[in-house]
Order: structure tokens, then sequence, then C-alpha cells
């Protein structure tokens, strides 16, 4: 019997101990957190713009980009730094959020010379610029972003493309650019807990390893969500497969640098 993500997160004693003190952290930033239900207005605007093709829109209702966005704690004058934004799905919602209301979004990793003329200059992207053009997710040896000061650091289905050397000169460079509070926010595809690697599952990450990661690397574990939980989803077969891309069970977990 397949385990839930949920299930398999809160049995895990690495994970408890963080939600502990996660709750405590929580509960101090709450008083001084900005208007939430103000962010999530423009995302949901942003969301209906004329710039996202239909197969960008098609892939919202199982992404739930907004929800997703107020789970990380998203705010309209954050400066964000987004880890390889591909075609720009996300770039093109949370930069017009942002450049609204003073917020600067910065691309990095991977920025291709189609996303900088393509997406760059859509309207309501005044504010987005792209770092480090040198850095892919295929190469990633120990490095900094060449600007920090980051409120939120954020990245969508990204980590399992590195190895684990390359994730964690990725995570310690994120750190090092996070201001103290900023949050590292992170989706992608669940693998089983302690699964072997192999090709069908290559693309799968196991949550409790990358919790584990991310601790190594000196973030505090914040939250976990499960609003991308699919307890029909096995696990077992390749993130592309026909009836299981798009459907996959996916992690989505927030961290804090302290």
């Amino acid at each position: 019997m397949i385990t839930p993500l949920r299930n398999t997160l809160l049995s895990s004693s690495l994970l408890s101990s963080s939600l502990a003190s996660a709750a405590l952290l929580l509960s101090a930033g709450a008083a001084s957190a900005a208007d939430p239900a103000t962010t999530r207005v423009k995302i949901e605007a942003a969301l209906q713009s004329d710039v996202r093709s239909e197969a960008e829109v098609a892939r919202d209702a199982n992404r739930k980009p907004a929800e997703v966005l107020e789970f990380f704690g998203l705010e309209d004058d954050m400066k964000v730094l987004e880890i390889s934004p591909a075609t720009g799905y996300w770039s093109k919602f949370v930069g017009p959020t942002l450049c609204e209301n003073g917020g600067e979004l910065v691309l990095s990793v991977g920025v291709s010379a189609d996303y900088r003329s393509d997406v760059m200059s859509l309207p309501g992207m005044s504010c987005a610029s792209a770092i480090n053009d040198d850095i892919t997710l295929g190469n990633l040896p120990e490095f900094s972003f060449s600007e920090g000061d980051f409120d939120m650091v954020l990245t969508f289905w990204n980590l399992h493309n590195p190895s684990a050397e390359g994730r964690a000169n990725l995570n310690s460079a994120v750190f090092d650019s996070l201001k103290s509070g900023g949050i590292y926010g992170v989706v992608d595809h669940t693998r089983r807990h302690m699964q072997p690697t192999s090709r069908a599952v290559g693309r799968r990450l196991d949550p409790v390893l990358i919790i584990k990661e991310m601790l190594d690397a000196g973030f505090e574990f914040v939250d976990f969500s499960d609003m991308h939980y699919h307890p029909e989803e096995d696990l077992t077969q390749e993130v592309g497969t026909p009836g299981v891309r798009g459907a996959t069970d996916r992690f989505t977990l927030k961290f804090r640098k302290p």
C-alpha cells in the first residue's frame, strides 16, 4: 500500500521536530505580515492577462498558482528570485504582480534567449531582470548569485534536474542570497521515501530527502502543503508518461532562512 505524502511526511521524525519549531515561527510572524488578500487579488488579475497562452491557462486548475503563491507568502512589494523559469509560466503573473507595487523579479539559472525576448519584454514585466547567465541546471558548481537581499526564492519542478552535489551548491547560493527571514519555496514531483534511483523515477524526488538537504544548507523548515497530492498516482512511472504527465503527485515545501 502506498503511503500518502502527508502521512509519509508526518511520520518522519525529521519533519515532526521541524513542524514544532515552524509553528512558533509562523505565529511570531503573523502579526507583522502584510495583507495577503491584496496580493492574492493582484495574482488573480494577472492570471487573467491575455499574454498567457491557452495551454498555460489550461494548466492552472492542476498547478493552482494563486494558492501556491499565497501559501509561500508572496507579497506584492517583494524582491523575488525565480530559478530556471523555462518558458515563463510563473513569471507571466508573478512579474506583473510585483512590478505594479514596486517589487522586483529576478531570473536566474538557465534563462534562455527566447525567454528574454518573449517573456521579459511583455507588458507588466518592467521590473524583471536576469543574472548569472553562465549557470544552468546542468552546470551548478559552487557559485554565488550576482544579486542578493531577496525576500523570496522560488523554483518549480527543477530540483530533480541537478545531481545531489548540484542541489547542494544551488541551495547554498540561495541561502546566501536571501535576507534573514527570507523564504525558499519549492515544488517538485514526489518519489517514494527511500526508493532507489531508476530511469522511471529519475525526475522524482523524495520530499524527506529534500527537507534534509535544506536543513543541511541552514534553512528552517516552515510548512508543507498537500494541495498537489494525487492519491491515485502510484509514484512509479516516469513523469512524462501519457496519463501521468500533468497529474503527478507533487510536494510543495516552504523553507526560511533564520
